[in-house]
């Protein structure tokens, strides 16, 4: 073999070797990162039991995303098993048999939902609490209202398993968990009075920025299966969804259908299992925060 060709081969194994390594440190050090401790002053919300508050967490929980992973009857589920490494199953949440809640004190809910962390302050991975964490006391209260009394189910305990490309992206800072990406040290949101208004649609929207982002603008789902769709620019920036939905009786009629005007399907990524839950006023209160927004270039943030 020429001289020439045994080099290259060689410096071809070499990088191999070398991103390889990379690779297995990478790993390693997202490891040590997901058993960090994160010590955070907690606002622990006193046990509710009174019906309209069990009413209200019951529609909290169905229309913000809790049984898209929990699922209807809180026991837990897989949310993503793709057969190559990732594998995410999310645990049981109510009182029975293997609960991850057992135990748990007002000060731990909050620390879970508000913070994504443990009861030992370890983040909770894949758990989406960067869309709870402007929840304001009255609607943490009532969901763990709901929550405390739902049926007992036997269920799963969570399992987490990233392969190791995105295991040492998360080390490198490019996949975040959620409480990288919460300020901490922001008191409770404050009640906006429930009605057709931007405000309380901002309040709604806080639900979105899981996947849209912290501007709503949309772009790569950080850490999410390589296959999944970009989400959508919810701005007025450039590629926008927005001007697909002339009124908010179109905007509704998607979240209700998961198909655009024209019928065309959404993103089958899209949490139409809660959207579909969310009342009137919601969604009405959303369409006008969204058409409020400053224009920001899709997945710009």
């Amino acid at each position: 073999m020429k001289t020439w060709i045994k080099r290259t081969v060689a410096g071809v194994v070499g990088l191999v070797a070398f991103a390889a390594a990379g690779l297995v440190v990478g790993a390693h050090l997202g490891d040590r990162k997901m058993a960090r401790r994160i010590d955070v002053h907690v606002e622990p919300v006193a046990w509710r039991t009174d019906e309209a508050s069990v009413t209200r967490g019951r529609y909290l929980f169905a229309s913000r995303g809790c049984t898209d992973c929990h699922g209807d009857n809180g026991a837990g589920k897989d949310v993503i098993n793709d057969g190559k490494g990732m594998h995410v199953r999310a645990p049981n949440i109510t009182p029975g048999p293997g609960s991850a809640v057992a135990g748990y004190v007002e000060a731990d809910w909050d620390r879970a939902i508000r913070h994504g962390l443990r009861r030992d302050g370890t983040p909770l991975m894949v758990m989406p609490s960067e869309d709870y964490a402007r929840l304001t006391n009255d609607d943490l209260a009532s969901l763990v209202a709901y929550l405390r009394q739902m049926p007992a189910q036997e269920g799963l305990s969570a399992h987490i398993a990233f392969p190791l490309p995105v295991r040492a992206l998360y080390a490198a800072g490019l996949v975040m968990d959620a409480a990288e990406k919460i300020d901490h040290a922001l008191p409770p949101a404050q009640p906006v009075p429930e009605g057709v208004t931007a405000a309380h649609g901002a309040y709604v929207a806080n639900g979105c920025i899981g996947c849209h982002g912290a501007t709503l603008s949309g772009g790569k789902i950080p850490g999410a299966p390589p296959e999944w769709p970009a989400a959508a620019n919810l701005t007025p920036g450039s590629g926008s969804a927005m001007p697909t939905y002339r009124n908010a009786a179109e905007f509704t009629a998607m979240l209700r259908s998961g198909r655009r005007p024209d019928g065309s399907p959404v993103s089958p990524v899209m949490p139409f299992g809660s959207l579909k839950e969310l009342n009137d006023t919601d969604v009405q209160a959303l369409y006008l925060h969204l058409q409020a927004l400053p224009a920001v270039p899709a997945g710009q943030h």
